[in-house]
């Protein structure tokens, strides 16, 4: 974005935000806005502010809930996702008409992001990409509408078509390729649990596209999904939909993290690949299909996953690393090879952006990791702060084990924020000493299994004081394991 018009937005947020300040607190507009920020002002004032006003209610239907009692209803989503309409929070709340999915505007958000990952790519390599895997979240499509899908089909090729009222997704359309200006990308989901049960008529659509785009009169260069699998069963050859065995979740991935159980990355990527094995179609509804997956795999250019707000980041829970992390340990384990590693940030649509893992992994690092400010928040919650201290370690010590994305100082930056800090140590050993051990013990972890190359002597010694030193606090305190 020119310098220019950064500048200009950044004026006119600051200008936006000194009008809702007055608008708070009752004063006069200064200076008065012209009728179309007045028409804004007057929805925030009448309608927006009300409900956000309404939010304490969250408690008190939390126990009239607990109680039996009824509790209002509505939609599902986020609310800094245009969706004001979720407003008030504490509802019952119901998720969306799924055979409306993806959206209209997920369409248009999905096809810029589709755009933008091929872009990126042929930046970084000099040609267009040919294959991708993408991480599917029910989560995300009821906050988005459906953009991760869609930017599957448009990266495909595909259209979806909406009818009626309602604007029901009822069929797609292929794109020619001299609309797409470019060729098809072979894309391959790998689903959650919650989208696979929450959304299995979608899983259907993409198979049927993906069977129609394979039967195109093109050539590879072209579509690469013209070539179909070999060694496979018919019903497979075209196979593109993964996720865990029918009834189970997640990836297999947080369980051997969390009890060191294991010994080289080839373990995480056969747990991957195990609990990732099974198909998904219209026909087939979770075969078994670990040969269809590895091949698939073997075959895959970029792992990209998509963030859709910035309430969160991709060190704050175990999914990212457990979907992103588990492909591309299991890529480099059926390959030799690393590959491609993408984060789409959509947490501002208009403002799309494709980084690569080691460029958001040095953001989320920079900005909340060893921000003071962050921390600080942290010793105000107590105990649950000292926990999500030890969260953060854990993950970027678990994305690192998968995607070899860490980097020494990011070890040595936490060390010497979380536990050498004399008063955030101090904090950890009033509040929570389990979490100050657990972090010790990660980083050891860390340092032992290469990860961390060069800790240096100190700090080695200095986490080998804390670790003996807090197993001797909770045996004073009578316990081994948090209460």
């Amino acid at each position: 974005m020119p310098a220019g018009r950064r500048e200009q937005i950044a004026a006119l947020e600051t200008q936006a935000a000194v009008w809702v300040g007055q608008l708070l607190a009752d004063e006069p507009y200064d200076p008065p806005p012209g009728p179309q920020a007045q028409q804004v002002l007057d929805w925030v004032k009448t309608t927006l502010l009300p409900r956000v006003r309404q939010t304490p209610q969250e408690l008190t239907h939390l126990l009239r809930g607990l109680q039996g009692h009824y509790v209002p209803s509505g939609p599902a989503g986020a609310p800094t996702r245009g969706r004001p309409e979720v407003l008030p929070t504490g509802r019952n709340f119901y998720g969306v008409d799924g055979r409306a999915i993806p959206t209209e505007t997920a369409w248009q958000v999905g096809q810029r992001g589709a755009q933008a990952v091929i872009d990126r790519y042929t930046q970084d390599q000099g040609e267009y990409p040919r294959s991708l895997a993408l991480s599917v979240w029910g989560t995300a499509t009821l906050r988005t509408g459906g953009e991760d899908f869609a930017e599957a089909l448009a990266l495909l090729g595909v259209r979806p078509v909406w009818a009626g009222p309602s604007r029901r997704v009822v069929d797609f359309e292929i794109l020619p390729l001299e609309f797409l200006g470019r060729p098809r990308v072979d894309v391959t989901l790998r689903v959650s649990g919650f989208f696979r049960d929450s959304f299995p008529h979608l899983l259907d659509l993409f198979d049927q596209a993906v069977r129609a785009v394979a039967q195109l009169p093109e050539s590879p260069q072209e579509n690469p999904l013209v070539v179909p699998a070999t060694g496979l069963p018919l019903e497979q050859m075209y196979l593109r939909v993964f996720g865990p065995k029918p009834g189970s979740y997640g990836a297999g991935l947080q369980g051997l993290i969390a009890a060191q159980n294991w010994e080289t990355p080839a373990d995480l990527a056969t747990a991957f690949i195990n609990w990732s094995g099974y198909g998904y179609t219209g026909s087939t509804w979770g075969e078994p299909a670990r040969e269809a997956l590895i091949q698939r795999l073997q075959n895959t250019q970029i792992v990209l996953h998509n963030q859709d707000n910035r309430e969160h980041d991709i060190l704050d829970s175990d999914d990212y690393y457990q979907f992103q992390g588990g492909l591309s340990v299991a890529i480099r384990s059926l390959t030799g090879r690393y590959p491609i590693l993408y984060h789409g940030d959509h947490s501002r649509p208009p403002y799309l952006k494709i980084r690569t893992l080691q460029e958001e992994l040095q953001r989320v690092y920079r900005s909340r990791v060893v921000n003071p400010k962050w921390i600080q928040a942290m010793v105000r919650h107590g105990y649950k702060g000292a926990l999500e201290l030890a969260a953060t370690v854990d993950y970027l010590f678990a994305y690192d084990a998968t995607t070899a994305c860490g980097r020494d100082y990011m070890y040595a930056g936490m060390a010497q924020a979380y536990l050498l800090d004399p008063a955030v140590q101090a904090f950890l050993r009033q509040a929570n000493p389990w979490a100050l051990r657990g972090m010790a013990e990660r980083l050891w972890e860390a340092h032992q299994r290469g990860q961390w190359s060069n800790p240096g002597p100190k700090i080695l010694a200095a986490l080998r004081h804390l670790i003996h030193e807090t197993e001797a606090l909770i045996e004073q305190r009578g316990q081994t394991a948090p209460p």
